[in-house]
């Protein structure tokens, strides 16, 4: 498998808070006292951006920044392209040892994978934490989402398998052989960048599949090439060269629907298999009859939980206009009470915006809701302390169909409208180009079976009486339409790793034809 990470620190797949290594530069923060823990993670001045069983990079080296102050923590040397043709080269002949190794016994290594992350979490948590501007607890909330995704995985590797079929013939078996595909590309995301490589690296190495990380230890300890697991920190040229590479039997891709676009394209040309996880544009909605001591933290956390940068964040709240106005008054009243502050500390709930141009990106669709008739209750304005800040936001009387409202902005802006009857706005809901989460909040069960039937909800995650955000890794994560259509963790998205053989056994003396045909 290799991972591809943008310009990261060297233990975290990608991020975007990165810049081109600059003759004069503040101290880099890995060279402070109050910052010494990175050295518990092998962190130096400068890291190298790459791994196929032995460390190195000759690319570019670029500078990783803390969102919440936009200091410096330290440089990468990434991939150049030379380095990915090794890279892959090496994962590849890695891959034929580890597809004859024994599922179960590839679990084993899977779980020990997850120990050594567990013995690491809370500073890979302040690690998450400081790279991407998420407070402390959902940095240590995703490393553990890792570790539950290789416990899962643990069991799932001694029960993959296809079914014995009956055969028509007499004589004859039918069976479904799963094999692993091979080598498996990850690109993941800024927002999540050890959960997303944990969800597909645990699941397609218990397949067999060849896949960079605290694991390359746990690789070694057990005799097995490190280049299972390899990686590539780049930008877009290595990203170019994994969609383009037919030697890249799966391309996982999480990022903007955008780019995704562009990687299906290039994937799709070489009639190359891809698994995308792009964009949402996620609502709430909440009939008169909801318990509103449910929706009012639901909605909070779903639309200002890592600062509105998640891709199941709630970006859209209906409200039957009976419930509207309480709603929104008590809504406002919560956002007041919001702790914002370094995402480390333990008291904040609400850190940073993860780059400067997402600062921008914030107050430029503010002012574009208020252009379209939209009233700013709570929020709007940037932060007036170091880092890249801004105010949680609430905007209300825009109509359903504005153009900011069908636009994904990656920030804590939530548009609250009003609602009529169940048709209007379960058509609502799906009115949107991406197709992730959705939730509705009601007491009525037959409205629930008929928002999780086939004129409901058209999400690949379709909630009742709980947030958009905070999915099981159990379930099958993933949407639908313009979110691209993969899914990945739970459930049986381990076959998007494995690709499906139908096998005929004939054991008897004779050849009979299916369908009764004779050819004599």
């Amino acid at each position: 498998m290799l991972g591809l990470r943008r310009a990261a620190a060297a233990l975290l797949p990608p991020t975007a808070a990165c810049v081109r290594a600059s003759g004069s530069m503040a101290a880099l923060l890995v060279s402070q006292p109050r910052y010494a823990w990175l050295r518990e993670l092998g962190l130096e001045e400068e890291n190298p951006g790459v791994y196929n069983g032995r460390w190195g990079g000759s690319g570019e080296v670029v500078t990783t920044y803390c969102p919440a102050n936009n200091e410096p923590i330290a440089r990468v040397r990434q991939a150049s392209l030379e380095d990915y043709e090794e890279t892959v080269k090496k994962a590849k002949e890695a891959w034929k040892v580890w597809a004859d190794i024994p599922a179960p016994k590839r679990g084993e290594i899977v779980r020990q994978i997850g120990d050594a992350l567990r013995q690491k979490i809370k500073v890979l948590g302040s690690l998450v934490s400081l790279e991407m501007g998420k407070i402390f607890v959902e940095g240590v909330g995703e490393v553990q989402e890792y570790v539950d995704v290789c416990d899962y995985a643990v069991g799932l590797s001694r029960m993959i398998g296809g079914p014995i079929l009956p055969s028509e013939r007499p004589g004859h078996a039918l069976i479904e052989q799963w094999n692993p595909v091979g080598l498996v590309g990850i690109i993941t995301a800024f927002n999540f960048p050890v959960a997303v490589y944990g969800w597909n690296s645990a699941i397609a190495m218990i397949c067999g599949n060849a896949c960079l990380w605290i694991i390359a230890k746990v690789l070694e300890d057990n005799k097995v090439p490190g280049a299972i697991c390899s990686l590539a920190c780049g930008g877009a040229e290595i990203g170019t060269a994994m969609a383009r590479d037919e030697r890249m039997d799966l391309l996982s891709f999480t990022g903007s629907t955008k780019v995704g676009k562009q990687v299906a394209l290039m994937v799709q040309e070489r009639f190359g298999r891809s698994l995308l996880e792009l964009g949402g544009n996620n609502a709430i909605i909440v009939f008169e009859d909801a318990d509103l001591n449910l929706v009012i933290p639901s909605a909070l956390f779903a639309a200002v939980g890592t600062a509105g940068q998640r891709c199941t964040t709630a970006r859209r709240l209906f409200l039957h206009e009976n419930i509207h106005d309480e709603v929104v008054a008590k809504l406002a009243k919560a956002y007041a009470q919001v702790r914002i502050g370094d995402p480390w500390d333990s008291d904040t709930l609400y850190g940073p915006l993860h780059t400067k141009e997402a600062v921008k990106m914030y107050l430029d669709a503010v002012e574009q809701a208020k252009q379209q008739g939209g009233s700013v209750v709570c929020g709007g304005k940037v932060i007036n302390r170091p880092g890249n800040y801004v105010e949680p936001t609430i905007v209300t009387g825009l109509p359903h169909n504005a153009p900011i409202v069908h636009t994904e902005t990656f920030a804590p802006i939530l548009y609250v409208l009003k609602f009529k009857v169940e048709e209007e706005v379960f058509t609502w809901n799906n009115e949107v180009k991406q197709g992730l989460s959705s939730s509705i909040f009601t007491k009525d069960l037959g409205r629930i079976f008929r928002w999780l039937g086939p004129k409901g909800s058209d999400c690949g995650i379709v909630n009742v009486n709980i947030p958009t955000s905070g999915a099981e890794i159990g379930g099958a994560f993933g949407g639908e339409k313009h979110t691209g259509g993969g899914r990945e963790s739970g459930s049986d998205s381990w076959k998007l790793y494995m690709r499906r053989s139908t096998c005929t056994i004939n054991y008897s003396k004779d050849l009979p034809l299916a369908q009764g045909i004779k050819f004599q």
